[in-house]
């Protein structure tokens, strides 16, 4: 299955991906971001499953296993350009823009800022074609826990 949606996501010309994919898709980009200081810590695992619980009203341990799948998808996807830019072709702008939240929220699990997690949650943002003012929009929305 993950190779398969690797194929879809890496084609020239993505179609929009069904529901199940789309999920997949934007739970791995989640897992990148967490892993991207080197420190992918229970505190970050933990939020991601909580996103994918209320995101897509999961049973915990439906969350866990979408987290674990997310989490091969996540090794086996090519580089983050490549990755995020085939998810903004394949995934509608309004959940886009959701799962800018739930990245900022996973950036923030720790109480930390990390440049790493910074620096590639702008450029997540930017190829997800969201703006740097939407995007400090919801970290604040995060922050502020609304």
């Amino acid at each position: 299955m993950i190779g398969d949606l690797l194929k879809r996501l890496t084609e020239p010309t993505p179609e929009q991906l069904p529901d199940a994919d789309a999920r997949l898709a934007l739970t791995a980009l989640l897992v990148r971001v967490a892993r991207s200081d080197g420190d992918y810590d229970a505190e970050e695992r933990d939020r991601i499953g909580r996103i994918a619980e209320t995101r897509y009203a999961l049973a915990p341990e439906d969350a866990r296993a979408l987290r674990a799948e997310a989490e091969d998808l996540e090794s086996q996807a090519p580089d983050t350009v490549r990755f995020t830019r085939a998810i903004k072709d394949a995934v509608p702008y309004e959940e886009r823009m959701g799962v800018i939240e739930a990245l900022w929220s996973v950036v923030l699990a720790d109480g930390v800022r990390d440049p790493e997690e910074d620096s590639l949650l702008r450029l997540v943002s930017n190829l997800l074609g969201i703006t740097d003012r939407d995007s400090a929009l919801a970290r604040q929305r995060v922050a502020d826990g609304r």
